[in-house]
């Protein structure tokens, strides 16, 4: 199984910016790929990015252009960041792995003036 650790989360004014960190610890696999969801208030969790071999990556339509994901081998950490966010983006953001492991408990990000 594993263990993923999100952060970087906080409040940001519209237009803003962020980076989330998600820290990734798995054992026995290597994973196929790397994600992003998020979940807003009272809505079904929704995927955002993935990172595939190759570093290839694909978006969601809504974050395209705006929100980029990389990753970090040697430090097994993954990266969202997040420009020109908007209140829409508001959510608490997840990482996952491909086969998925167990959720972490994300990091909240809040869009607001």
């Amino acid at each position: 199984q594993g263990q993923l650790v999100e952060s970087g989360g906080g409040l940001v004014q519209p237009g803003g910016s962020l980076r989330l960190s998600c820290t990734i610890s798995v054992s026995g696999f290597n994973p196929d790929a790397e994600q992003w969801f998020r979940q807003a208030p009272f809505k079904q969790r929704e995927w955002v990015a993935t990172i595939g071999s190759g570093n290839t990556t694909t978006y969601r339509d809504s974050v395209k252009g705006r929100f980029t994901i990389s990753r970090d081998n040697a430090k097994n950490t993954m990266y969202l960041q997040m420009d020109s966010l908007k209140p829409e983006d508001t959510a608490v953001y997840y990482c996952n792995v491909i086969p998925p492991i167990p959720w972490g408990r994300g990091t909240q990000v809040t869009v607001s003036s």
